[in-house]
This record gives structure tokens, sequence and C-alpha cells, in this order.
């Protein structure tokens, strides 16, 4: 049997278009144009599995005025880059992008404040697979869950997952933003890889690239200067052009509509209803400089995402309290000051009390609440700590001691807390000179008594945040602080029963019966990693601080 089946292709200000494909033995078949800027036809298909092009009449100035080109369909939610064509699938008379069926969407998600993220590359974190079926793939992925969740993850950040030339990239010059990469597997598999993260309790967030596309995006060989500017959108800063930029100024007045904000609105909302996605990364916000356009998008997204949660993250380099709520368009930026002064702390290069309670109070950098910023101590754009710290001249357990007390910071700090894939265990690899050089986890670090410790560290860690809702609060206070010594305290709450203070010596000096006045009245504390009660005497605690090291305790 079968049926009517509409190839469509946005082309406004493109002459002519004719679609070839599998179902015609690739012979022309016309379409014609209608006044909504639409080229539409329909074709007879039986189910099955077909493959299709298009070929227009070009309106980009790279090729000669009104030149026949062979473009893949822009929509299209699978292709084939080799043999440059997009492939389409009909099952029951429809269009489908496969037959998975979903078994965990009732599964109750951590909301925002509870979140702790893990940023991974899918081939990276999956490289040491035996089995090529899981190697570098979703499945891959899937396989090492119950290792997140065994560490406490509750979101993952996902770099990019669209389509890209060649078999390994970071992925962030996009070309086809319908389809997946297939060399992580097919549509099936990252269905169920999402699934069974929301099984697990896991939510699942995309790192999405609007600002810019690749050279050979459909898009740009179909018409130009219709989606892109001109010119760079910023001449002044080349340093941060990665490809041809969307252009969300342009407003076609023939049809009353903004076409890039028509495309990438029905990207996400395609992603949203197709992959159960649960959050973005927006790549490059502070390139694509439109907040008109990012505030409508993000109310796109929490309208198809409704009922459930949906978090909309900025990447805004340096970071700022203006792209977030309530002011701003998105739900959190990535806190990339956060980073910037925690690492030379920590290796002992730098020490400014001000600029360390900023940080870690937010609040004080203009930001609301602690969803609005996600703290990291490294991310695919950075040095791995553990790297940044053998650059000082830090090793072995001195440099393990140290990962400790910035796992205490990013995880008690008021914000939003992730990891970048391995950190948790002291992955030490030196960052990726090249976007295409792939950089596997060292997953058999893990064996070693100080990686596995780190671990257990983290895990601790996380789980008192979990646990303990003053760690997810936005109530943060600075009680004592000792410039000379580079002693820092501060106490976190929620409700009366929910309290935890963090003690922090930055100096290389070992503080024995260190004082520290003004401390939280409570008639006992648990030394969450002593696993013994302290008790204050007349408003203060003595207590020993070893070099580089942090104390939490717990109000029991």
């Amino acid at each position: 049997m079968e049926s009517l089946i509409e190839f469509t292709l946005f082309a406004p200000r493109n002459q002519g278009a004719v679609l070839v494909g599998s179902f015609s033995d690739w012979q022309e078949i016309p379409i014609q144009k209608g006044e909504d800027g639409y080229f539409r036809t329909q074709i007879q298909l039986k189910d099955g599995v077909y493959q299709y092009k298009f070929r227009v009449q070009t309106k980009s100035p790279n090729f000669a005025p009104d030149e026949w080109l062979d473009v893949i369909d822009p929509k299209a939610t699978d292709v084939n880059e080799t043999e440059k064509h997009a492939i389409v699938r009909i099952k029951d008379g429809q269009r489908i992008v496969d037959t998975y069926f979903w078994q965990h969407d009732e599964m109750p998600l951590p909301n925002n404040r509870e979140l702790v993220i893990y940023e991974m590359h899918v081939a990276d974190f999956t490289g040491d697979e035996v089995d090529p079926d899981k190697r570098g793939k979703y499945l891959g992925v899937i396989a090492k869950l119950d290792y997140l969740r065994e560490l406490g993850i509750n979101a993952i950040e996902l770099m990019p997952v669209n389509e890209y030339p060649g078999n390994y990239s970071w992925g962030y010059k996009v070309r086809h933003f319908f389809a997946t990469e297939s060399s992580y597997g097919s549509t099936e598999d990252l269905k169920r890889l999402i699934d069974e993260c929301h099984a697990r309790g896991i939510r699942v967030f995309i790192d999405a690239i609007y600002n810019h596309t690749d050279e050979g995006c459909p898009l740009l060989l179909i018409d130009r200067n219709y989606w892109y500017y001109e010119q760079k959108h910023y001449p002044e800063d080349p340093d941060n052009y990665w490809g041809p930029e969307f252009n969300y100024d342009n407003y076609d007045e023939k049809l009353n509509l903004k076409p890039a904000w028509k495309y990438i609105g029905d990207v996400v909302k395609f992603w949203i209803e197709e992959y159960h996605i649960d959050g973005i990364r927006f790549d490059a916000v502070r390139q694509l400089a439109n907040f008109e356009f990012l505030d409508w998008l993000a109310k796109q997204t929490k309208k198809h995402a409704a009922p459930k949660d949906f978090y909309n993250i900025a990447e805004h380099i340096p970071d700022t309290n203006t792209i977030v709520k309530p002011h701003g368009p998105l739900d959190a930026c990535w806190h990339e000051s956060f980073h910037y002064f925690v690492v030379p702390y920590i290796c002992g290069k730098s020490f400014e009390l001000e600029q360390l309670k900023q940080i870690l109070d937010p609040r004080k950098q203009g930001y609301a609440t602690a969803i609005n910023v996600i703290n990291y101590l490294a991310t695919h754009d950075q040095q791995r700590l553990l790297r940044e710290l053998g650059d000082a001249g830090i090793f072995d357990a001195e440099a393990f001691k140290r990962a400790k007390l910035a796992a205490v910071l990013l995880i008690t700090a008021m914000g939003i807390p992730m990891l970048w894939m391995g950190e948790e265990f002291g992955e030490y690899q030196q960052k990726s000179e090249s976007v295409t050089q792939p950089k596997n986890i060292a997953w058999s670090l893990l064996k070693s008594d100080q990686n596995h410790n780190l671990f257990e560290y983290y895990q601790k860690l996380i789980a008192l945040r979990q646990q303990n809702l003053a760690l997810q609060s936005d109530n943060i206070e600075f009680f004592h602080e000792n410039a000379n010594d580079k002693v820092l305290a501060y106490s976190r709450w929620d409700k009366q029963d929910s309290h935890v203070v963090v003690v922090v010596n930055f100096s290389a000096l070992n503080l024995t019966r260190y004082e520290i006045p003004n401390f939280p009245t409570a008639e006992y504390w648990q030394d969450w990693f002593g696993k013994c009660e302290v008790e204050t005497q007349e408003d203060s605690l003595v207590t020993d601080l070893p070099s580089y090291t942090a104390k939490v305790f717990v109000w029991q």
C-alpha cells in the first residue's frame, strides 16, 4: 500500500528547485513554490527507507548566480554525509525517525536545585570499551550509567551530538541540526541512552550551537545571505569567529517572519519532542548576542517540555548575570569566574579573600539564586585540575590533597556543580590541541588507590549535597576570615535542621589547634570526613587545619 508523502523545502528567494531520490531512480521530480516560500511536492511511497536530496538554484554569493546545486534537506533527521543525501523512513504511511518506544517517561527527575552535572564527550568517555558495539558509542555510555549513579550524578551534559563531517570531532560546527551523529550509533541508541538515564533519575542536557554553522550547512548553500550575517557579526573579535553566523536580526517583510528564529525554534521543538531532552547548554551566547531571540527561544523550550522542568544554560565567557533570570533570558550561566579564580588559589599562585567570597557567593556578582550559576573546576575548554597542579610543580599526594580541597569548594559553593568527565578520579591528560583529536578517558586510573580515594571523596561530598538542603539553598555566610593565615570559614543553611559549615586553609602551613570564633551554635557538629562529633565551646571551635585542606562540619 502506498501513501502520499510530502517533501518541502523553504527557500523563498530561490528561483527553482527539484527533488531527486531513490524512489525516482534519481531522476528529477519538479516541485512548485508557493507564496509562503516553500517548494512542495507529494510522492506516492510504500513503507520503507528512501534516500533523497534537493537540487536548487542557489542564491549564495559563493557560486554563480542561480547555479544548480545538490543539497541535503536542512530538516533531514538522518543523513548520509558520504553519499550526500538525506534519508527518510516511512511506516504506516507516515514519516518517522525510528520505532523506539519510550519506557521511563514517568520517572521522577531531580529539580534544578538538586543537580550535579557531568559533562562528557560520547566517544572519549567510552573509548576504552573492548566491545566495538560500545566503544565510542551511546551504548557505551549506557554501560557506564550505573557508575555515574554510584558517584551521585543526576544530570549529564552531552557535548554536541548533531551529525558532523568525519567520525570524530567535538561537534561545535554543526552541519545538520535535525540529524544525530551516526558514528555514535543510531537514533534509537540515543533515545535508549536518554531513556536509561531517566530510569536512573538522571536528566540529559545537550550542547547546542545556534550561533554559527559549518561551512557545508545546507542553508548556506541554498541562500547564504538570507540565513547568515553577510559579514562577521563581531569583526573586532576575530578569535571568537567559528563559522558563518546566523542572522537573528533578519526579518522577511513579505512573509512576516524571522527565518533564523523560525528554523532554530523548529530545531529546539524537535529535540524536546523527539528525544525528550531536559535542558540545553547554549554555546557562544556572547557571540550570538541577541537577548530578544534567546528570551523567545527559552520560552519555547519551557512550553514544549511542560510539565517537566527544563534548564536553559548559557556559555557566556566571561560570565555575566545579565544573561540569566530574573532580568535575563536564560536560567543559568557557566560560572567561568569560579574556575578562573579557584584554580590559581588551589595551585598556590594567588589568594584574594574578596575575590574568593564573590565566586563562592555569586550574589556578590549580581546573580539572584543558586540555579543561576554552573560552577566547575574544568570543562572541555580548559586544562584539567591535576594537569594545572602538575604544571605548577605539584604532584602525587600533595596534588590529590589539593584536588580534594577543590572538590569541597565545588560542591559546597552556592550554585550548581558540574564535573568534567574523569575529574572525579583525577584524570590528568592534557587538553586536546585539536577538536578532531581523540582523548579517551583513562579508566584504568581508578585501579590506583589515590585515584579511587579521590572518587570516594567526591562520592561522599555529592551524597552530602543530595541529602542536605543547605547545599542547595541560596544561603551562605562568611563568618570567619583570616587573610594572614589564608583561612576562610562559611556556613550554608536551609532550615533549622539543615546546616553545613566549611573551613578552608589555603596556606602551605599546618595550623594546629586553630580557633574559629563565631562558630554557628549547635549542640554537636559532625566532621563529615573525620566521622566524629565535635563540640563548640563559647561560640568557637578549635581544630587542626592541615595545609591546603577543607573541613566540612554538618549539624546533627
